[in-house]
């Protein structure tokens, strides 16, 4: 049986060392930010960017998307990209 978009995030959080959420949700900056750094996207040290920032520069990293455009990236990540993701964490 193929994971849950909930497992997929799960995983990832696991991953990058966050907490497993029991309810449903998407990632927080935070997450997303510990994501950044674990696929090697630079967000800067001065405070974080946008999450649709944050998220084209994972989908970017894992050649998902041809450049970190946000634009490209405006809602959560679609159950695909976290498999995607997933597998390049699981790799590491």
């Amino acid at each position: 049986m193929s994971p849950t978009v909930d497992d997929l995030r799960n995983e990832i959080r696991q991953a990058v060392g966050r907490y497993e959420r029991m309810e449903s949700t998407a990632f927080t900056k935070e997450a997303l930010a510990a994501i950044c750094d674990a696929v090697d996207y630079d967000i800067g040290t001065n405070g974080l960017p946008s999450k649709p920032q944050m998220r084209a520069g994972i989908l970017w990293k894992n050649g998902i998307l041809e450049d970190d455009d946000p634009e490209r990236a405006e809602r959560p990540l679609r159950k695909s990209e976290l498999e995607a993701v997933a597998s390049a964490l699981r790799d590491e």
